[in-house]
């Protein structure tokens, strides 16, 4: 008979409602989980189960019965600057080294493209240190509101280890994510129904526009709501409802949202 393995996995999360016993983690760290357990910093562990996942954004929420629970208090992840002082707290490498706390600075706002193209990517980048196991831990600023949820590291290719780079989920667009996964059980996304790249000098010589800010249409479904709203291929998107598109990823998170 063939023999059935098990594997272990250790992530960390945040308690985002103390009274219902909400935590926030990573999808990549509870998929396909059998069984879920939750360690306190008062060393309790609890069993928990999952409310509902995403992974496009990679985020999860599980629920533990509620508790001697604290929530945390939530930032606003817009009035990130770069350069700002960022706290990273979660378990790195295991469960001995629990409750690891490091500090660094926000390197870069509104990265993409880290993990797939396919994926809604807005990271905040930052060079606190962070490591496997730190994974849906939070990200703090400096009074203490969460600011992000740590989800990557960029590597040199062949170690798993920090190397100064790591990418952390905007509290803000977790939060979107958040309210759809514990109301309806999924996340329903705004949809356009076209294919889009970025615009690279060549396409902006010829087709003589000023910058290369924008998302450029290559391709319109058919009977999608932007061929019904007239949009063609070679049209550049600029803006959104006002707000200002600076890429094809930007673009995708702007009708997403």
């Amino acid at each position: 008979p063939q023999e059935k393995f098990k594997g272990h996995s250790l992530g960390s999360g945040v308690i985002i409602d103390a009274d219902k016993g909400y935590i926030i983690t990573n999808n990549h760290v509870i998929e396909d989980a059998e069984e879920i357990k939750v360690v306190m910093f008062d060393k309790r562990e609890v069993k928990a189960t999952i409310v509902a996942a995403d992974p496009p954004s990679d985020l999860a929420v599980i629920k533990v019965d509620p508790g001697s629970l604290s929530t945390v208090e939530l930032g606003n992840s817009d009035q990130l600057s770069v350069g700002e002082w960022v706290v990273a707290i979660g378990s790195p490498f295991g469960l001995h080294l629990n409750h690891t706390v490091t500090a660094g600075i926000v390197s870069a706002v509104g990265r993409s493209s880290v993990i797939s193209r396919n994926n809604f990517e807005d990271f905040i980048q930052h060079d606190a240190a962070i490591n496997p196991g730190n994974s849906g831990g939070g990200l703090f600023n400096l009074d203490g509101e969460l600011v992000g949820i740590n989800t990557a590291i960029a590597t040199d290719g062949f170690s798993r280890a920090n190397a100064g780079v790591g990418f952390a989920i905007p509290i803000n667009m977790v939060k979107r994510v958040l309210e759809d996964l514990i109301s309806k059980g999924k996340v329903t996304r705004g949809w356009l129904g076209v294919r889009i790249d970025n615009v690279n000098e060549g396409l902006a010589k010829a087709l003589k526009l000023e910058d290369l800010n924008g998302a450029i249409i290559t391709h319109v479904i058919s009977g999608s709501p932007a061929e019904e709203a007239g949009v063609e291929e070679k049209d550049v998107i600029i803006s959104v409802d006002g707000e200002r598109v600076d890429d094809s990823s930007n673009l995708k998170n702007l009708i997403s949202s």
